[in-house]
């Protein structure tokens, strides 16, 4: 194990070699990809929850599997199959939001609607 230059807690390796290839690779396959990945939102706040010193390191490591699944381009089904391409991305994501969403607060959905240029939520949202 390895100690989280975030945090004071020690996180196994894999957990933070995943955190190495969404902080390398997510900017960089949105822009690739933009306009094509209907759960963007989703996948921008879950990012920065995963980052987010407060979060629990279990809801870190469960978010940031998911969040590596989506930038590593050997998956299921290649994201170049037009209609199915990010099936299987938007599947692993919804998955990991369903077992640790309630930690993915609205601060990180406003910083993804920042990130992505959205207007923000209003207060009834």
């Amino acid at each position: 194990m390895i100690q989280s230059r975030d945090d004071k807690i020690r996180l196994p390796t894999v957990i933070l070699a995943n955190e190495r290839i969404v902080r390398e690779g997510l900017a960089r396959k949105l822009r690739r990809w933009a306009g094509h990945v209907p759960f963007a939102e989703d996948l921008v706040a879950a990012y920065y929850c995963a980052l987010d010193p407060r979060t629990p390191a279990r809801v870190r490591a469960v978010l940031l599997a998911a969040l590596a699944y989506f930038v590593v381009p050997a998956d299921m089904i290649p994201d170049v199959v037009v209609g199915m391409g990010f099936t299987d991305d938007a599947t692993v994501i919804a998955t990991a939001i369903g077992l640790v969403g309630g930690h993915v607060k609205d601060r990180h959905r406003r910083e993804a609607r920042v990130l992505l240029l959205k207007p923000p939520l209003d207060a009834d949202d």
